[in-house]
């Protein structure tokens, strides 16, 4: 027998589905709260430790960040997503050593703001449009990856074009993570959809 946690796929996350494919009844009551709590504090801890993973570029330092704030967007939902990365800018803000250059409110509104700005915005559209079943194919699962990273980049290389000049924002800010940006794309466009299968075959 087909349990009911798959019947409603399109209208849910990853998340949600993950942990509604681990309750008996398989109802959406049973999404528990401890359960998203647990989902909010590993995507905090996996942000943190990705921010750490660095080549070290100034003023905007290369790390694994984007790649991360990309899954949780598009699996996490538009509200635990957007919670989840609300939660590490705060814990940032308040002294945590989560950020990859610094600690505390300066390194919010310092070269790197926008794309920390960035991150939040593109977790909760990505978050937005998943919850509307977009994400579970390769096609729309690469055109939400692209718009996640374009919002990123937006908000970053408006804040810090402000700060050191357009020209040396797109010189610093944005030519040295092209490739590597291309990569995470391509790995959140083939895994997303791969974990969606996954999901599906265990049902």
């Amino acid at each position: 027998m087909q349990s009911n946690w798959s019947v409603d796929t399109k209208s849910q996350t990853l998340m949600k589905a993950m942990l509604l494919r681990t309750s008996s009844s398989g109802t959406e009551q049973q999404v528990s709260i401890i359960g998203k709590l647990i989902f909010l504090v590993l995507g905090v801890a996996i942000l943190s430790l990705s921010a750490h993973f660095k080549v070290p570029f100034y003023p905007v330092p290369m790390t694994l960040q984007t790649l991360v704030v990309l899954l949780i967007g598009m699996s996490y939902g538009l509200h635990l997503g957007g919670a989840t990365i609300l939660s590490y800018l705060l814990l940032g803000a308040f002294g945590a050593p989560v950020f990859s250059g610094g600690v505390g409110f300066v390194y919010l509104v310092g070269p790197t703001g926008g794309y920390l700005a960035g991150f939040f915005v593109s977790a909760v559209v990505l978050g937005f449009l998943t919850e509307r079943g977009m994400g579970q194919n390769w096609i729309t699962s690469a055109v939400l990856a692209v718009i996640g990273t374009v919002i990123i980049y937006a908000l970053g290389l408006s804040w810090l074009s402000s700060i050191i000049g357009f020209e040396k924002a797109i010189q610093f800010g944005l030519m040295p993570f092209v490739f590597g940006d291309c990569l995470k794309i391509v790995i959140v466009t083939l895994s997303i959809p791969l974990a969606w299968k996954l999901l599906e075959r265990l049902r």
